[in-house]
Parts: structure tokens; C-alpha cells; sequence
């Protein structure tokens, strides 16, 4: 046969009858044992705040959360456009000066198809 576990008006009773001595040892274990949760709950707590950034742990075991403080992004200027700004002196790369001869370089081979005759392909293998 089940016990019936007792109610709540059934376990005051039961602690209204016990005597002062009783009471102060009952308070005084319940102190104990919340001494020993926060101990608990305190290195419970001091393991999760570990993260990748604080340890080396590797970011893959982040829990996923937000942070703490979201980081503000310092708005663009909406004046500026993108680019060079008037008034700013470009900088360009130098050329090569006079251009003394040019050559025409066609292949022999198709890198593609590997056909020879070049001059007779239509259409782009």
C-alpha cells in the first residue's frame, strides 16, 4: 500500500508540536544545509560565466545568449557619401610612360578541347 505523503496542514501540526529545543536544532541543520546550496550554487555559476573569451574554452560550448552589454555601433555620418570626399587630393597609380611596342600572343593549343587548329573553332569548347 502507497503512503500518502502528508499535507501541508498535516506537517504544521506536526512542527507546532515539536518543543523549542527541537525547533532551534530543525533551524539550525535547515541553516546548514542552505550554507552548503549557495556553496553549491555559487560554483555552479562561477563555471557558466566561463566562455570562450574569458577561457580557453573553444567557442563551439558557448552557451547561446546575448550580451551582457550590446555593443554600440557609432553611427556613419549621413552627410558623407561613400568614396573619395570633395576637396580630398586623389592619389592614382603611375602609369608606364610611352608604350614602345605591342605584341598579338595567340595559342597553339586549346586549353579546353586541346584542338590544334585554332582558326577553324566555331564555338567555345
Amino acid at each position: 500500500m502507497k503512503k500518502l505523503a502528508p499535507t501541508r496542514e498535516q506537517k504544521k501540526t506536526e512542527i507546532e508540536q515539536l518543543s523549542q529545543a527541537e525547533l532551534v536544532e530543525m533551524v539550525l541543520g535547515l541553516q546548514k544545509i542552505i550554507a552548503q546550496l549557495q556553496e553549491k550554487l555559487a560554483i555552479a555559476t562561477g563555471k557558466s560565466r566561463t566562455t570562450s573569451q574569458t577561457s580557453s574554452k573553444p567557442p563551439s560550448t558557448d552557451l547561446l545568449q546575448k550580451p551582457e552589454k550590446p555593443t554600440i555601433k557609432p553611427e556613419a555620418d549621413p552627410k558623407k557619401k561613400p568614396g573619395g570626399q570633395p576637396g580630398h587630393q586623389g592619389k592614382t597609380r603611375k602609369g608606364f610612360g610611352r608604350v614602345d611596342r605591342t605584341e598579338i600572343s595567340s595559342p597553339n593549343i586549346c586549353l579546353n578541347c586541346g584542338s590544334q587548329e585554332l582558326s577553324e573553332v566555331i564555338r567555345v569548347c
